[in-house]
């Protein structure tokens, strides 16, 4: 049975007749992606120009996102990107064992439990193209899951969209949490993260105290350290010997981009031709977007977005009212409805100035005190 809230949402995302083309109406449009397309505003000449688009027309595509049960389109220019990140995927018994994200999402079937997405985070570029904020929601968050077609399936924690629905069960599953429209969606793989930290020559980050992850077999020490390749993926990943295990995890992965925005635009790499290619090649290779997301509509994005400073991008988590265990789920995540509510209302209205102003405790510590 669908609720009472299923069919608001329902209501509310029916398209206008006569409406403007999704495609027309997110011209010119994106990729904040994530704060690393930042990196590409205007430097050097034609030739580096001739190779940024050469590599933005290489990334892979997933499928287009579907245009029914979704709400209204953005009347304004604030745009809302999903951000996945994910693993490259495991062998399934009885199918392809080297297929991509892109061409596994295109087949007739998803290969229900190949993926994981661990990391789920709602990209928010302000309408005036000044601020960026990136809202994680913990893979662990209970919520009811659609699949590819819109449809409600079961209650889940969130990354089993992605597992059992793939991409466009994952934008579904969101869109209907939050009733927000995605705009966009991007997925990088794990590796991206350790290949983008060796392109830039190291990652900062501090680590407060020492301690043991059991899983990755890793003793971690205190104080300032620069991570790249294996290591900065080991600290994006880590969750045990943490404290608050997943929601430390989620602050991590959210230190690290912040480090990593800075090194990026920081004039050792902006102004080192080896280094920028790297870090731009080692995004475009590791990412997959949707199939109307096309180069000529990041590099634009990337272009108006070119002012943005790191500290003009924000990190947040989606509000948590607790955590609990249920048998056959396990611990999952309960959010805070009424305060998330009005956290999804402020990224839809774009008021997210006003939103941190009453709730300034929701946004990333400062570096050294990530745990």
């Amino acid at each position: 049975m669908v609720s009472r809230r299923e069919r608001r949402y329902r209501d509310a995302g029916k398209r206008r007749a006569g409406g403007t083309p999704f495609h027309r109406r997110h011209r010119r449009l994106l990729i904040a992606l994530f704060t690393f397309l930042i990196v590409v505003p205007v430097v050097g000449g034609g030739a580096y120009a001739y190779m940024l688009n050469s590599k933005l027309n290489n990334v892979e595509k997933a499928p287009k996102i579907k245009d029914t049960d979704r709400p209204d389109p953005d009347k304004g220019k604030a745009l809302n990107i999903l951000l996945l990140g994910s693993d490259k995927g495991k062998k399934i018994e009885g199918q392809p064992a080297n297929t991509t994200i892109s061409e596994d999402a295109k087949a007739k079937k998803w290969p229900v439990g190949k993926y994981r997405s661990d990391t789920l985070m709602i990209v928010h570029i302000s309408a005036d193209r000044k601020h960026v904020y990136l809202t994680s929601i913990p893979r662990d968050t209970f919520t009811m899951i659609y699949d590819a077609e819109g449809r409600p399936q079961h209650q889940e924690k969130i990354n089993a969209a992605f597992s059992e629905y793939g991409p466009l069960g994952t934008i579904s599953t969101v869109e209907h949490l939050t009733n927000l429209r995605m705009a966009h969606l991007a997925i990088i793989d794990w590796a991206g993260f350790r290949a983008l930290s060796t392109a830039v020559g190291g990652v900062p980050v501090t680590i407060p105290r020492a301690f043991y992850d059991p899983k990755q077999k890793i003793q971690w020490e205190a104080g300032p350290q620069v991570l790249e390749g294996k290591r900065a993926l080991a600290y994006v990943r880590t969750r045990y010997g943490l404290l608050r295990g997943d929601f430390d995890r989620i602050a991590r992965q959210q230190n690290f981009l912040r480090a990593l925005m800075k090194k990026i635009l920081d004039k050792g790499t902006m102004t080192n031709p080896v280094k920028l290619i790297n870090t731009v090649s080692a995004l475009t290779e590791n990412l997959t977007v949707d199939a109307e997301w096309n180069a000529g509509d990041m590099r634009g994005l990337a272009l108006s977005l070119r002012g943005t400073q790191a500290d003009d991008v924000t990190f947040l988590t989606a509000p948590i009212a607790g955590t609990e265990t249920i048998p056959i789920y396990g611990s999952i995540v309960r959010l805070n409805e009424a305060k998330a509510m009005t956290l999804w209302d402020a990224l839809k209205k774009d008021s997210m100035t006003a939103y941190l102003a009453a709730n300034p405790g929701d946004v990333l510590p400062a570096p050294e005190d990530v745990r």
